[in-house]
């Protein structure tokens, strides 16, 4: 028979020790699972509504023959994708229950030997809840400002592609923060976000320091916990300073808003009423004639500059050291200059 294990035992293994194994639905997998699961469903989206319904329209009886016909007749298949991991593997589903239960079984009968996840995502998703509120996370955090383009997002990946620690907040939001920040992406819900961020924070606990972007307390759909604010607050505060032809570079580059026309348009009418009539007559007439430089410049210059210049003031007292560079690897270079170097007395403990 199958043996149950808890979310305590999991965390305590090495990453990758064990696969974890979704039998959920594609539907419940897309909306939030563990990070670095796959997804091998005992019942696809409509296979579950219908057994759902049967189960509170007609009968328990009448749910588990429907569920064993569907079991049955993709079974063969179902075995095989399990057969084809030859590491170990852990199953779960919503709370531990029939589905990971009846998976586990079947493959035991199989001599695919799976631990089911005790309490299944739900426990998973407390533990991760309390783990963020409780735990501490002592490295210290350099903390990245900048006007809109400066490249802050971009100089975090390149210095993260090096090995250095950073918390690439925006990355597990799934969104840029800002109106148009969603264009082109996924924006993730804040399970799928508090997930990620803690892992990046269990990976980084021994780190020296860990770099991070100056975020509002809300990106995109997700809000940002308390562990990662006061973090933020607390840090070494460096700014970025980019020539305005860099920036809007940098935006053009990450957005690629030619390919998003319509979006960019959907976005812009959010805010076209802030700005002052002949400005915003001009970005709109911008963007429907696909002159994005001109348009990108004029969102920083009247739009997003002030609004930044307002949020900063929070930082009123705050040291700041300011790099100014033509580009982002020129200000990755800086960035790393202003780093303890080994042999400073912050390496790991």
């Amino acid at each position: 028979m199958f043996q149950d294990i808890t979310i305590e035992d999991l965390a305590a293994r090495k990453k990758g020790e064990i696969v974890l194994i979704d039998v959920r639905s594609p539907s419940e997998y897309a909306e939030s699972s563990i990070p670095g699961s796959i997804n091998i469903p005992l019942f696809n989206d409509q296979e579950r509504a219908e057994i759902g319904t049967l189960y509170k329209q007609v009968s328990v009886d009448a749910a588990q023959e429907r569920g064993l016909e569907v079991v049955s007749a993709k079974l063969p298949a179902f075995i095989k994708e399990f057969a084809a991991i030859s590491e170990k593997k852990a199953v779960f589903c919503w709370r531990g229950g029939m589905r990971s239960k009846t998976t586990a079984t079947l493959l035991s009968l199989m001599n695919i030997h799976a631990y089911r996840l005790s309490g299944g995502y739900r426990a998973y998703r407390q533990w991760v809840v309390a783990m963020l509120e409780d735990m501490s996370f002592e490295p210290p955090a350099y903390v990245i400002h900048g006007h809109t383009g400066n490249g802050k997002t971009a100089l975090l990946r390149k210095l993260k592609q090096m090995g250095y620690p950073v918390l690439d907040l925006e990355g597990m939001a799934g969104h840029r923060g800002s109106v148009f920040g969603d264009i082109g992406l996924r924006a993730h819900n804040q399970k799928t976000f508090d997930a990620l961020l803690l892992d990046e924070l269990l990976r980084n606990q021994r780190a020296p320091y860990v770099l991070m972007e100056a975020e509002s307390k809300r990106i995109g759909k997700v809000v940002i916990p308390e562990i990662v604010m006061s973090k933020k607050d607390q840090g070494t505060h460096i700014r970025i300073e980019l020539p305005i032809e860099a920036r809007v570079q940098t935006i053009l580059e990450d957005y690629q808003p030619w390919e998003h026309p319509e979006a960019c348009a959907e976005a812009f009418a959010k805010i076209e009423s802030r700005l002052h009539r002949p400005i915003a007559v001009e970005i709109g007439d911008s963007l429907k004639n696909g002159n994005y430089n001109r348009a990108v410049e004029l969102l920083l210059l009247y739009y997003y500059d002030p609004r930044y210049d307002h949020t900063e003031e929070q930082y009123e007292g705050s040291e700041f050291t300011t790099i100014r560079a033509d580009s982002v690897d020129e200000a990755v270079k800086a960035v790393i200059e202003l780093l303890p170097q080994p042999g400073s007395g912050l390496e790991p403990k």
